[in-house]
């Protein structure tokens, strides 16, 4: 038995009640056949109409959420059905015709109850990082997240409401990670103590392995090249060299690029400090701690690397 069938039967109970007792003239009925919004009224006082219908478009709308499942009262959303003009058209309508139950909608109502289960139901889309596991690199998985596609939402809601299905289930998409292990880009591992800048490539399975390895210099006892989690924040081909505000600077002035220039011909700077990655003209000092904090190379190896990191790479020192 349908929900509409058994208010209806509930409905002709109580009628048939109020039948038996003294009463005055008899109520008029609708014919035979008339149906509003698809439910037979035929035979029913307007009182028993409007009960009827009333309570068949005060049923819960079962909104599916991905996977979950919402029951969502007309009411909450200000649907309000236009029983008393359906009922009234009824009775006044000639055998089995169809009349339709209009609903007045309130959009704003549906917009802040959607746009409330959207806060709830997105989720932000994870990107592959890179992380150290002793000295070597691996890249984690990316998951996708994922959001409500409002609109689609709002609408399909409505168009529900209009057909009185009560059944709706809520559009979304899912959104990409930007970072995956196909894009992520290299990863430079710094061994402070081994005098040794490893550079990394990774994989569509999230290994990584090493790709070139070179000697280097670090910093010297006093100023000693930090150790942690940075990345290349900026890059510059044949970069000046400013005196850092450093007491071993002090009366230094600046370097054009060139011969002798204590950063090489390229600077790939930390996000961390007056510390990066540069060439060095004093090819002796590579294999010592020399510097004060940076990472020297061979100027051929600088420019080698800076044509194959970017913008973002992650740099891991270590004290290893």
């Amino acid at each position: 038995m349908t929900m509409f069938r058994a208010l209806l039967a509930l409905t002709l109970v109580i009628a048939a009640l109020a039948a038996s007792s003294p009463a005055g003239a008899q109520a008029p009925v609708i014919a035979a056949g008339v149906t509003i919004a698809g439910n037979d009224v035929g035979g029913l006082t307007q009182e028993q109409a409007t009960d009827a219908i009333q309570a068949y478009f005060d049923r819960r709308i079962m909104v599916h959420i991905g996977a979950r499942t919402v029951g969502l009262r007309p009411e909450t959303i200000r649907a309000r059905g236009r029983v008393f003009l359906a009922v009234r058209d009824a009775l006044a309508a000639a055998p089995g015709t169809a009349v339709p139950l209009q609903v007045i909608i309130n959009e704003n109502a549906i917009r802040i109850w959607v746009n409330t289960r959207a806060k709830f139901f997105r989720r932000a889309p994870v990107s592959t990082r890179a992380v150290l596991s002793g000295l070597t690199p691996y890249l984690t998985k990316p998951k996708d997240g994922r959001e409500l596609l409002t609109y689609y939402g709002r609408r399909a809601i409505v168009a529900d409401l209009r057909r009185h299905d009560r059944d709706v289930t809520l559009p979304w998409r899912a959104l990409k990670p930007a970072t995956t292990p196909s894009n992520h880009g290299p990863v430079v591992v710094i061994q402070r103590s081994s005098k040794r800048l490893v550079l990394y490539r990774g994989s569509r399975a999230g290994e990584m392995h090493a790709s070139a390895s070179f000697g280097i210099a670090t910093g010297m006892a006093a100023y000693p090249t930090p150790t942690g989690n940075f990345r290349i924040a900026t890059k510059q081909r044949n970069p000046w060299w400013y005196p850092p505000a450093a007491d071993w600077a002090k009366g230094a002035k600046p370097v054009p690029p060139g011969p002798g220039n204590p950063l090489g011909t390229r600077w790939m700077g930390l996000n961390v400090g007056a510390v990066g990655i540069h060439g060095t003209p004093d090819a002796a000092s590579i294999g010592y701690s020399a510097s004060h904090g940076c990472i020297r190379m061979r100027i051929s190896d600088a420019e080698w690397l800076f044509e194959r990191v970017r913008v973002g790479t992650p740099v891991f020192i270590r004290s290893a």
